[in-house]
């Protein structure tokens, strides 16, 4: 199934993304921690490409997730360090494990390479991955990733937004938000970006809070603004995670409902390959949106 056809009813997609584990034993539980979330009906999960790891464990633990659990599944690919040969045979590996969507990402230097260095004969930007998954005759459905807060390294917020139109139009069927816990920030960017002429479906990205010292690091690197009221909660629950991680589901509950009531097409939730505080906040919505 492609996940671009999920968005043609009135009814919200929840989605959950995870990571490959550095174990064996780590990858059983995972699968076991999907096994588990599948009983809240995820539209589909999605398995991220880390540095650490290489492309073929996320296209095994995609493909994995995808046949023994039942549930719809996206492989991350990236191209920061890939030429075309290369990428060509990762595209050629997810289409032979029956893997039908894509999120194609620029993706992160080595962590011993202080910036980018577009590779030889790659990739510099995901718009030029996305045209040459389209170009090379691949049939993925191709999600995209958006920040409504201005990606990091863009010069502005109106350059981003340039740089996102150039993605969508290159072979995007739906965007993904970088977490946010402002939903004035989605709401503000979905606006400016429909008035540019992105019609696409826009998912919100949205990480639930279990941790106050890590939700603020995590926050930093992805650029995303923690409110007032929000930094107070945290302040508050520091160094105690039970409080912190229930005044982080609170709050996503109320953000996510937001979202829904204003007409958000759904929720993506990054799990951190946690499912508890997920599943919490998924349950409460259910109630609005069985």
């Amino acid at each position: 199934m492609r996940i671009r056809d999920l968005f043609t009813g009135d009814r919200p997609i929840f989605s959950f993304e995870f990571f490959p584990p550095k174990t064996d034993a780590g990858e059983a539980k995972l699968i076991e921690t999907v096994q588990r979330l599948q009983e809240l009906g995820p539209s589909f999960v999605s398995v991220t490409k880390t540095g650490a790891k290489p492309a073929e464990k996320t296209v095994e633990l995609t493909a994995r997730l995808k046949r023994e659990v039942g549930v719809e599944a996206m492989a991350h690919i990236t191209c920061a360090t890939a030429g075309r040969a290369e990428m060509h045979r990762i595209l050629e590996s997810i289409r032979d494990a029956g893997i039908e969507n894509v999120l194609p990402l620029r993706g992160d230097p080595p962590a011993d390479r202080p910036g980018f260095v577009r590779p030889p004969d790659g990739f510099g930007y995901a718009s030029e991955l996305v045209r040459f998954i389209k170009g090379s005759g691949f049939d993925f459905c191709m999600a995209g990733a958006a920040y409504p807060e201005k990606h990091p390294e863009a010069p502005s917020a109106e350059i981003d937004l340039r740089n996102l139109q150039t993605k969508v139009a290159a072979g995007v069927d739906f965007l993904i938000t970088q977490l946010f816990y402002r939903n004035s920030d989605y709401f503000s960017f979905t606006a400016r970006a429909r008035a540019l002429g992105i019609g696409v479906p826009i998912v919100p990205g949205i990480m639930p809070i279990t941790n106050a010292a890590q939700i603020e690091r995590i926050a930093e690197l992805s650029g995303a603004s923690i409110p007032s009221d929000l930094q107070a909660d945290l302040d508050r629950t520091r160094g105690d995670e039970a409080a912190a991680r229930a005044a982080g589901i609170a709050y996503a509950i109320r953000q996510c409902r937001e979202l829904l009531e204003r007409g958000a097409p759904g929720i993506h939730f990054y799990t951190l390959n946690q499912s508890p505080a997920t599943s919490a906040i998924l349950r409460e919505l259910r109630r609005d949106y069985p």
